[in-house]
């Protein structure tokens, strides 16, 4: 075991994290020391592959008020309205200082901006974007600023295992070292989680292997509840059959939705916007063309519809979708200029997470959360496409300004190795230390990776696009089940160095958590709202449940508990595209 120092601790090294690290760094009048910890380099964060662009109100005709009203709508009324004003009036500001770090945004001839088609739930074309690889850019040039400073550090390869509190406030971390197998402690002065969403709970999803929610786990389990966990966004066109992610840009060029009659049936459930509607939406018309048998079937019965894009010519499709044809080359080998894509919808995206205030804090004093493992709300009961990018960088530049102010006024000298660890640090290293030498000690035990295929299908079958009352109870029984299976589970690999199965069964005990809160939260909530559809309560129902869920640890087991939403302008109306 190993004990090291820092005043800042960021866990996540995507969009959301390095945003912050920066923004601390150029604040903090004293140099601080910054660590970015991360389970992989940040040039492989789940930030990279986001592909569809940034949105901000940048042109003449646009505004952040209209911004914001696209967004409330979009999430179905369950947005905090004073925080989505305040996110849309920072995201211009936000994606100018990206162009100012480096990031190549698409421009006209003339030079001006160039922006994109108009995405989903979106009034006004307001996307900035590099082609369909708009997050691989905005990563790369974030993680070349921060190398410009000395005291932001890189921590790769490293699990964290828990948060460490002493009386109000946070007081350091434990993690795993990856490579050399250790329990590392730190003494920190202030945390921020930014470890991304959860999506590798499902086995359909567009989310990247380390998504699978860690960053909640440690919050709720030091006593911060987590918030609106039942909205787990779909993307409509995940690539069948594994789900990896058709870009919405792909629709925002003009790409069809076509079922096994081929008929171009979104017109059936959004007559105006079409496969322009958002996600939700497109999400539910895809499954009910399934369900009612109009749409195609693979060999192992996997219902699906068609994405067209021949229409688009070559060319568009070179320039503006090239990621979108070497995936479906490299994957099915298809080529989207002359074969339609198969897409079905695919875990995309979670709206619920860490509750936090309108600045990134949590009710722990000296935590932080920012990015999609953080619940502002800023995107309700469902997030357009473009938001999410624009979120990572102006919530990460909010916390880390926040940071930046608690390090300069908390009166503490700046954290030094001669400072000893709280006993409460030392003792959380020698648990998960127990913890580690428990796991490998095992000599024989269910795999695994048995128990987590078997949460794939419980999540896809149960609590997916539609859900019920029945389907939803049948899933929390059997997550229970797997939960007890997981403390006889085999890992099939003894080693302390970079043993990968060592980090998958860490994982999956927080995803066995995580699947629990989701399948409660959506149990109870008798309605049907943004990504959250009940077959059994098929209306929204503004008098019962315009109301955030918070979910809270407790021995006994989870505790639920309800906010109200917080309206300033726009108050509910039916929801028309």
């Amino acid at each position: 075991m190993e004990k090291i120092y820092y005043d800042v601790v960021i866990i996540g090294g995507g969009i959301a994290g390095l945003r912050a690290a920066l923004e601390i760094a150029a604040n903090c009048k004293s140099k601080v020391s910054i660590a970015v910890m991360s389970k992989y380099h940040p040039l492989r964060s789940h930030s990279v592959v986001a592909g569809g662009g940034i949105s901000g109100a940048l042109w003449v005709g646009d505004s952040p008020e209209l911004h914001a009203w696209d967004t409330i709508k979009g999430g179905d009324f369950l947005c905090d309205q004073d925080a989505v004003e305040m996110f849309t009036q920072l995201a211009p500001k936000e994606i100018i200082k990206l162009e100012h770090w480096g990031v190549p945004w698409e421009r006209n001839k003339d030079g001006t901006l160039q922006n994109a088609q108009r995405m989903g739930g979106h009034s006004f074309p307001r996307a900035v974007f590099v082609g369909d690889r708009t997050g691989h850019f905005i990563v790369q040039s974030l993680y070349e600023r921060c190398l410009m400073y000395d005291n932001i550090e890189f921590l790769n390869d490293h699990f964290a295992m828990s948060i460490v509190v002493s009386g109000d406030k946070v007081n350091g971390l434990t993690a795993l070292d990856i490579k050399r197998g250790i329990i590392v402690g730190i003494k920190v002065r202030a945390i921020v989680i930014a470890t991304g969403g959860l999506g590798r709970i499902y086995r359909t999803t567009t989310n990247e292997d380390q998504n699978t929610g860690d960053g909640m786990v440690l919050a709720y389990k030091i006593g911060v509840p987590l918030k609106d966990m039942e909205f787990v966004q779909f993307h409509p066109t995940g690539l069948v059959p594994h789900g990896y992610l058709i870009t919405e840009a792909a629709r925002g060029e003009g790409g069809y939705l076509i079922n096994a009659k081929g008929e171009r049936f979104m017109k059936r459930y959004a007559p105006e916007r079409q496969e322009l509607a958002p996600r939700d939406i497109v999400s539910r018309s895809i499954m009910f063309e399934i369900m009612e048998g109009r749409g195609f079937e693979t060999q192992d019965k996997l219902g699906y519809v068609l994405l067209d894009l021949r229409h688009l010519g070559e060319d568009v499709i070179n320039e503006r979708l090239s990621n979108v044809k070497e995936t479906t080359m490299t994957l099915l080998d298809l080529d989207p200029a002359k074969d339609p894509i198969p897409v079905r919808p695919s875990e995309h995206y979670m709206m619920g997470g860490i509750h936090v205030d309108n600045h990134g804090r949590t009710c722990v004093k000296g935590l932080w959360a920012a990015g999609e493992v953080a619940c502002v709300s800023i995107h309700g009961a469902n997030r357009l496409g473009t938001n999410a990018l624009t979120e990572c960088v102006v919530y990460g530049m909010l916390v880390g300004r926040d940071v930046a102010d608690y390090l300069e006024k908390d009166g503490q000298t700046s954290t030094s190795a001669s400072t000893p660890a709280s006993d409460t640090l030392k003792e959380d290293m020698d648990n998960n230390e127990d913890k580690i030498l428990e796991l490998l000690s095992r000599k024989d035990g269910e795999s695994i990776y048995k128990i987590r295929r078997s949460l794939w299908a419980i999540m896809d079958e149960y609590v997916s696009v539609i859900r019920s009352r029945e389907g939803l109870e049948t899933a929390l029984s059997k997550i229970k089940q797997l939960q007890e299976r997981f403390t006889k589970a085999y890992l099939g690999d003894g080693n302390r160095y970079y043993n990968t199965s060592l980090i998958n069964a860490l994982e999956l005990e927080n995803m066995l958590i995580l699947a629990e809160l989701i399948t409660i939260s959506a149990i109870n909530r008798n309605e049907s709202r943004g990504a959250h559809y009940r077959a059994d309560f098929p209306k929204r129902d503004d008098v019962n449940w315009l109301k955030h869920t918070l979910i809270f640890y407790s021995k006994e087991g989870p505790k639920l508990s309800y906010i109200p939403v917080r309206i300033t302008r726009w108050h509910p109306t039916e929801r028309k595209y």
